[in-house]
């Protein structure tokens, strides 16, 4: 037996029981059936992100090759036609989350789901951070309603969809109406004392929040993220730890890049641009000041397809998953994810709390930083990779142009996709076993 075929035994020894236990609770169904509800919305918003920033905006991969600008003069002012699709979806992301998730997990409890979605929404709203005023009217701040938000969102998803449901089925707190009055009156009214004491709970808690973080909830978790980041210094472990942290992060429903951007970008700044003016003055990569960056290492190595390196996933989905359900998602996500939009696998997968594909989301970044490093750093076969390249350029190119056409440097980034489909594989053969058994226990359970 090969050590290939004794690793996926392993794996499916460990996490197929441990996989379909997690399916069967109910918090993680109601998460896992709320990304999956909603999978249509992100992935109308993933291909305008795809269409508006590979073919129609003037840095797109698309875009410059094909020359647009020359064939079409004024093609970038069609972003604004698809534009507002992102805004219908990914832009609130977060509030679509937070109701669907108390709903499913308030069906599971013979709860009223659609009332308790909708407070799910009323209380995601409740500890959000307040209106801030410009010129006398009030605004509110867009910066939690998308991807940023989810944590905060499953987790007032997970807390109203239990207790909105244990205080409805109380016949004590039900405020029961005579039989002549309209249905959809009677139903406001059974459920109007636990959507009353839902709403006041929250609210009590959101003041005793906002006396440690003004901000509130959402500031609070991130001031706890962003803290230890700053204690990091410019390193091959510092970029190992963003990358984990990112990672980790995306798996439990919080936008890993965009909370360690600031820290991140803070970090690397000053050596991504001294490593550019010195490409600017001596017409090459070798010898650039600063080999070990975040986006010379992460950015040009780990994240094919996205974050976790997902085009591995959606590859290895391709030539080994046996449920159509997901290879139907693996072939919408082919042409996304070749320009590193993930959205689509990461929600609609799910990845998010996906007791399987946790594991090589975080291990597959980690593997092909290394790959990168020991390339440039230690064998010392390529340059480093300094030129900023458009985050929607296709996965292997972007260390063969980040480092101004390297031939050796293209072929290391295709050995990091074949290594990331490599490591992808046993666990999309494990998941596909996963479904088998839960196709199976359900239908059992319905004999």
């Amino acid at each position: 037996m090969s050590f290939m075929e004794k690793f996926q035994g392993s794996i499916e020894k460990i996490l197929v029981p441990i996989a379909s236990k997690l399916n069967a609770q109910r918090h993680v169904c109601a998460v896992r059936d709320a990304f999956i509800l909603s999978f249509p919305l992100t992935m109308a918003g993933s291909l305008m992100v795809l269409l508006n920033n590979v073919f129609l905006s003037a840095d797109g991969f698309m875009f410059k090759i094909l020359q647009f600008g020359k064939i079409c003069p004024g093609i970038v002012k069609f972003q604004s036609v698809f534009a507002p699709v992102v805004k219908g979806s990914a832009d609130i992301f977060s509030i679509l989350i937070v109701f669907l998730i108390a709903r499913n997990l308030a069906k599971s409890l013979k709860g009223d789901d659609l009332l308790t979605g909708l407070t799910g929404i009323s209380v995601y709203f409740i500890i959000y951070p307040d209106y801030f005023s410009n010129e006398g009217v009030n605004y509110l701040t867009t910066r939690y309603t998308g991807a940023q938000g989810l944590f905060v969102a499953i987790l007032v998803g997970l807390l109203v969809g239990e207790l909105m449901s244990r205080l409805s089925n109380s016949d004590k707190l039900e405020i029961k109406m005579p039989e002549q009055v309209p249905p959809a009156v009677a139903r406001s009214f059974k459920v109007l004392l636990p959507i009353i004491i839902t709403t006041i709970f929250f609210s009590v808690i959101n003041y005793f929040v906002k006396m440690v973080a003004p901000g509130g909830l959402h500031e609070l978790i991130y001031n706890i993220i962003q803290t230890p980041l700053t204690k990091m210094s410019q390193s091959i472990f510092s970029v190992l730890i963003l990358s984990f942290l990112s990672q980790s992060l995306w798996v439990m429903g919080i936008h890993g890049p965009n909370t360690i951007a600031a820290i991140r970008d803070t970090m690397f700044s000053e050596a991504g641009n001294a490593n550019l003016l010195y490409v600017a003055n001596h017409a090459t990569a070798w010898g650039a000041p600063y080999p070990i960056t975040y986006s010379g290492l992460a950015s040009a190595f780990s994240e094919y397809g996205g974050s976790g390196c997902t085009l591995g996933l959606i590859i290895a989905m391709l030539i080994f998953c046996k449920t159509k359900e997901s290879k139907s998602i693996a072939k919408l996500s082919l042409a996304p994810g070749i320009f590193n939009i993930n959205e689509m696998v990461i929600f609609g997968l799910p990845i998010v709390l996906n007791p399987i594909y946790i594991i090589p989301f975080i291990l597959t970044p980690i593997v092909n930083i290394m790959i990168g490093y020991i390339a440039v750093m230690v064998l010392k076969i390529m340059p480093p990779v300094v030129i900023g390249i458009p985050w929607t350029t296709p996965g292997p190119l972007m260390p063969f142009l980040g480092t101004g056409g390297n031939i050796t440097a293209l072929i290391v980034g295709f050995i990091c996709l074949a290594v990331s489909v490599l490591i992808y594989a046993p666990f999309v053969i494990a998941a596909n076993k996963a479904a088998i058994v839960e196709a199976e226990n359900e239908i059992a359970e319905s004999i």
